[in-house]
């Protein structure tokens, strides 16, 4: 059991499904693995202080730009402790498949326990974004928060991702980006200074938020996620909008539709 993290109990292990034949994991893999385990419990209320309280209404922006409605079957990969997914389930009138994968147990009894007391029906599952074990075409939405960056190959995540959404569903990724020039130097103390030490305050961990810090500063944003995106999947329209002053992006790619031969 990693540091910090308390036992879980036994309904919550029975209802969360472990997906079988994970993706090997890498050195990398597996530190990023122990890292969530670690600040698992005080994850959510870091990312309340980080975000000065701004990150669940970036969540709700995605799931409104997401097109979902009621009868949908939705996907949601990296759920972590569930908040996406839980937004995702109340748009959808909680009618409809809604389900939350992570490669984390630790972050999804956190989430399965939120869904309960909400008595929200959704299926919790410990899988591996890059290697999805569900059928082709599977859902309407599939969505991915803060997670693209943390996986070993983001393009094997596109594909794997892209591969489960049906023809005119979309895919829905949220992640960090840059804010415009003029910001930069601000966005510069609060990212190397001020995410650690509120990290270490609310997160216990200083070192995770550093990691944090230091990826989102590296992963791809704008134009060039989107390349990414494109070169891993059909996507028929790739829609941008960065949120939050521009530290926060939102894409939504639809996946194309088959030609009719006879329209053609």
């Amino acid at each position: 059991m990693a540091q910090g993290i308390p036992e879980r109990p036994c309904a919550v292990e029975f209802r969360i499904r472990q997906q079988q034949g994970h993706t090997k994991r890498t050195e990398m893999s597996k530190q990023v693995h122990a890292m969530f385990s670690r600040i698992a419990t005080r994850y959510d209320r870091a990312n309340r202080w980080m975000s000065f309280g701004t990150d669940q209404g970036v969540r709700r922006r995605a799931v409104a730009m997401s097109g979902i409605r009621p009868g949908d079957a939705l996907l949601d990969c990296a759920a972590g402790t569930g908040d996406l997914t839980l937004l995702f389930h109340d748009a959808m009138n909680g009618r409809g498949r809604v389900v939350g994968t992570d490669f984390n147990a630790d972050m999804l009894s956190l989430a399965e326990a939120k869904s309960r007391d909400r008595s929200a029906d959704i299926e919790w599952r410990v899988a591996d974004s890059q290697d999805l074990e569900f059928g082709d075409e599977s859902f309407d939405v599939v969505s991915i928060a803060y997670g693209i960056r943390n996986v070993d190959d983001p393009h094997r995540a596109l594909r794997s991702m892209h591969r489960v959404l049906k023809p005119g569903g979309r895919l829905v990724v949220l992640e960090f980006g840059q804010p415009p020039m003029l910001l930069k130097p601000f966005y510069f103390i609060y990212n190397r200074l001020i995410i650690p030490l509120i990290g270490g305050l609310a997160g216990g961990d200083r070192d995770a938020y550093r990691y944090l810090q230091r990826t989102s500063d590296s992963f791809p944003y704008g134009r060039e996620f989107v390349d990414m995106m494109r070169a891993n999947g059909d996507f028929d329209d790739i829609r941008v909008k960065p949120v939050a002053l521009g530290v926060n992006y939102i894409y939504v790619g639809t996946r194309k539709e088959p030609v009719d031969p006879a329209v053609s």
